[in-house]
């Protein structure tokens, strides 16, 4: 199969007419070529942090609409679910999202419950993540909420965090707020992100120090227009992510629409790019193309490089979108639950006599 296309070259900052060869899902020659196609042809999109819960959506669902935008992949923190149903909750997700094409790329919550002070419907303890990160579909420790567990040293927390070092894989981070010392601490526990940060000191602080800061822009936190002006300096160690997206605003769009914000801020095209479709790949090591000789033929044709309207996405060769029309196709699944509640008895006051109403309001 081949493809033609304005083809844009990240690493080498250059865009030319040319043509992509695809052979069994991969990139096999990139080669300059003359032709009459005013399109574009980037790197497929990655959202670097999601809970694909948020979305109240099962993965298989999630990717019919995200692959209409462009995205191809995202790094996906499954402790929702695994609040309510443990390491089965996480098999699910893995298990569903293997069934389309778009690539999830699951990590260990770290912290289920979020809380000790939590009545959740699992935990997932030291021994529960070494046996996660074991699993080669696990790529890495998801966010390390419980902060001050690590400044302080908490042996349980310790060990969650030595066991995604045993297996090499990265440990992300969650510290809203932290500075000084304590943050010094935090990173050098083996922390390598964070997506909590409010504002451009705060991001600062944390670049210097040797964090990637991921820029979350989605449902419920918007932190693009504080940290966006950083990608001018820092677009190596940065990248987009949308946390929690709600299944009306995914309609909308994606990292898409956060690539067609910063460009129109007047941020150069390639760093934007090395941010939404490189960074994450290179960071979580994730089985996803780059749109170089030799990848998986993971691109998007987009109409221009403004707005970023997306005409095709392709994964592992395939078109799995085409002119905002999905071709993702419906997956059954067997709906997990883990409601437990003992019967409860309705009393409508209005019925009941004035004097034992009085009595019962009284108790």
């Amino acid at each position: 199969m081949t493809i033609q296309g304005n083809i844009v070259d990240i690493p080498n900052r250059r865009i030319f007419k040319g043509e992509l060869q695809i052979t069994d899902g991969k990139i096999t020659a990139i080669k300059e070529a003359m032709h009459e196609k005013e399109h574009y042809i980037i790197p497929g999109f990655i959202d670097a942090h999601i809970h694909i819960e948020s979305s109240m959506l099962v993965p298989s669902e999630f990717a019919k609409i995200a692959v209409t935008h462009g995205t191809v992949a995202t790094v996906s923190d499954p402790h929702e679910i695994a609040n309510v149903l443990g390491i089965p909750g996480i098999e699910f997700m893995i298990q569903n999202g293997k069934k389309v094409p778009l690539k999830f790329n699951f990590g260990a919550p770290s912290c289920v419950p979020a809380t000790s002070y939590e009545n959740a419907g699992a935990t997932i303890d030291a021994a529960g993540i070494k046996r996660l990160m074991a699993n080669p579909d696990i790529k890495y420790l998801a966010e390390m909420m419980n902060y001050p567990g690590v400044i302080h040293e908490d042996e349980e927390i310790l060990k969650k965090i030595s066991w995604a070092k045993y297996f090499q894989k990265p440990v992300d981070g969650h510290a809203p707020g932290l500075k000084g010392n304590d943050l010094t601490k935090y990173i050098a526990a083996g922390i390598h992100t964070d997506h909590e940060c409010f504002s451009s000191a705060e991001a600062k602080e944390k670049l210097e120090k040797g964090m990637k800061i991921i820029i979350r822009e989605g449902s419920a936190a918007k932190n693009f227009e504080a940290l966006i002006d950083l990608v001018r300096t820092n677009y190596e160690n940065m990248m987009f992510c949308s946390d929690d997206k709600h299944p009306d605003d995914l309609l909308e769009g994606h990292i898409n629409k956060l690539c067609a914000r910063a460009v129109a801020k007047g941020i150069d095209l390639f760093k934007v790019l090395q941010v939404a479709c490189i960074n994450p790949i290179t960071h979580y090591n994730l089985d996803v193309g780059m749109l170089q000789v030799g990848d998986a033929g993971d691109f998007v044709i987009v109409e221009d490089l403004t707005d970023f309207k997306v005409i095709q996405t392709y994964i592992d060769g395939i078109l799995v979108a085409a002119n905002g029309k999905t071709k993702v196709t419906d997956v059954p699944f067997e709906i997990m639950n883990n409601f437990c509640t003992s019967k409860k008895i309705f009393l409508n006051l209005n019925t009941i006599l004035p004097q034992k109403k009085l009595e019962l309001l009284q108790q």
